[in-house]
């Protein structure tokens, strides 16, 4: 009876997976076609899904059923070409296979005996990263969320690294009575920096703000003192402007007082595999500490963050956990270099990712975009729309007149669906903000999204 029971259910599950497939599968058909922000009566009929939670089991079928009639037609449409917001980058097939697949290994990525395949290829996919990024060999690192969590992790490893120089064990000692460390940002830092230093303990009333340029980049000649305990936080890529630290001067400066130099990367960091943007980011290397999204240029998909260090054995010590029945291995254990024990094998899209694209393929990918958002800045230019930033990647920033005419235009132009951009202030400016993240964008997608935008526009200044 038991194995006619454990087949009986073999056989749901079979049923149930095909069901997810075909639905999923109509979904990445139909998504070209779809209008990128849902429908209102779509948002609508979300109301069905706040109910008592269920007394009595419900046929799995359903429940996918429903999910997709419901969920699928509320989702902004991400992993098609037409959505140009917050820097999210669509999934590349690999990396979307591969996500089915993992899902159904459901690996626990936390040590090596836990997934042989998770620790494995988490290892090699930060390999491919640091080679892919020029950063220097010795570098460790750890798969997490997101920017913010990177950006926690590394600065975590920094505020280590720093006080046992100066003789203090944070890890046992905590932060009370510590000897006071120094951090300096630029003035159009990311808001995650300054999430991740609160969370690190350093409070927003002690950072050091750096004046910035009108591209948002910090002034390298207005650097306040450094000093052995000063971590200077500096960015890849302005989430407005595209636009890069001057990291040469500013490593150059931070090391000689012994300061350690973390990077914001999230998604600037990956145009050093270009040969044609790659002078953007010169003397980057030379940080200690880097954080970037794979899920960004890189269309890994969600959730796909990175933390790099330089410092690996900083790394581990500030990261590690020890508990009798976590023994670990003689190899690298990932729950020893992120805030995380257990969590999904992130590692398994991002090696898919990598390894389906290869350095030609991400680099394209990188280049692409960046000629899209270039036609974008071109024909805003020429309709006699200002572009507010130099576009040196793949971001703009364009005005259409009066503040609220330019929010008014992003409100129709999210609503009437043919893509989907959002709204920044940038420098006291109101701006609708393009970002061009996604491989699914091609020239017909921009075409017909620029003569989008340029019509809503051109029936807005009478409001």
């Amino acid at each position: 009876m038991a194995n006619q029971e454990g087949i009986g259910a073999q056989v749901q599950i079979n049923d149930l997976l095909i069901l997810a497939a075909e639905r999923a599968r109509g979904y990445v058909r139909d998504v070209a076609e779809r209008r990128v922000e849902p429908s209102k009566a779509a948002v609508t009929a979300l109301a069905e899904l706040q109910e008592s939670f269920p007394q009595s089991p419900n046929d799995p079928g359903e429940v996918i059923a429903k999910l997709d009639q419901i969920g699928s037609a509320a989702t902004v449409a991400t992993t098609g070409g037409r959505y140009f917001g917050f820097v999210n980058g669509g999934m590349v097939p690999a990396a979307l296979a591969a996500n089915w697949l993992a899902a159904a290994w459901n690996q626990n990525a936390a040590l090596r005996v836990m997934s042989p395949i998770g620790a494995e290829l988490e290892e090699v996919a930060l390999r491919w990263v640091c080679e892919a990024l020029g950063l220097p060999p010795e570098c460790e690192g750890g798969l997490v969320t997101c920017a913010t969590m990177a950006n926690f992790t590394a600065l975590v490893t920094a505020r280590h690294a720093l006080l046992a120089r100066a003789g203090w064990d944070v890890t046992a000692d905590g932060m009370f009575g510590a000897p006071p460390l120094d951090v300096v940002v630029g003035a159009e830092a990311h808001a995650s920096i300054l999430k991740a230093l609160s969370l690190a303990g350093f409070g927003s009333k002690r950072v050091t703000i750096v004046e910035a340029d009108g591209q948002g980049r910090m002034r390298a000649n207005k650097l306040p003192p450094l000093s052995e305990r000063t971590i200077v936080c500096i960015q890849a890529g302005n989430v407005n402007t595209g636009a890069f630290d001057p990291a040469a001067e500013i490593c150059k400066a931070a090391k000689e007082q012994g300061a350690w130099v973390h990077v914001d990367g999230a998604f600037g960091l990956w145009a050093r595999i270009s040969r044609k943007y790659e002078h953007l980011t010169r003397g980057f290397d030379q940080a200690d500490s880097w954080a970037t999204d794979a899920h960004k240029w890189p269309n890994v998909g969600y959730d796909s963050g990175l933390a790099i260090v330089r410092d690996g054995t900083a790394l581990r010590a500030s990261m590690g956990i020890t508990a009798a029945y976590l023994e670990a291995g003689s190899r690298r254990e990932p729950m020893h270099h992120t805030p995380e024990a257990s969590r999904r094998a992130r590692g398994v899209e991002l090696w898919a990712a990598l390894k389906s694209l290869g350095k030609s393929g991400l680099c394209s990918l990188i280049e692409r975009t960046c000629a899209h958002a270039q036609r974008f800045a071109a024909g805003f230019r020429e309709a006699g729309f200002t572009v507010l930033n130099d576009v040196v990647i793949n971001q703009v920033l364009v005005s259409f007149g009066r503040p609220e005419v330019t929010r008014e235009v992003i409100r129709r132009v999210q609503e009437e669906g043919t893509c989907w951009c959002g709204g920044t202030v940038w420098q006291e400016k109101t701006a609708m903000r393009i970002s061009v993240s996604s491989w699914a964008t091609t020239e017909t997608d921009v075409e017909h999204s620029l003569r989008a935008i340029l019509r809503i526009a051109s029936e807005c200044p009478a409001i």
